[in-house]
């Protein structure tokens, strides 16, 4: 079961993780997961990368740039990631549908 399942996960992370940084408030103070970050540093490479993204979804483009100058690469390169997956699932859901001749 968790073969049939698994090919599903990496997708459906990468698809929640952009709608929930879509639909999110770029300005209202968050909860960061970030271990250098709840450790007490000022600065860390990747703090920022979600409120850039947010920002774009909100057509704020000079906010995505203060906030990490790695956000549109990182959008496009997720969205990239997407499409590759969607179109490994929708060629092996073909492969699997045709007929087959014995």
């Amino acid at each position: 079961m968790v073969g049939k399942l698994g090919k599903y996960v990496e997708i459906v992370f990468w698809v929640l993780a952009l709608t929930l940084l879509a639909t999110a408030n770029p300005h209202e103070h968050h909860f960061t997961l970030c271990p250098i970050a709840n450790l007490g540093f000022e600065w860390c490479p990747g703090c920022g990368l979600g409120r850039s993204i947010t920002a774009i979804f909100n057509a704020d483009f000079y906010a995505s740039f203060r906030h990490h100058w790695f956000g549109v690469p990182a959008l496009l390169i997720i969205l990239y990631r997407i499409y590759q997956l969607s179109k490994q699932l929708i060629n092996k859901q073909r492969n699997y549908l045709k007929y087959k001749e014995i």
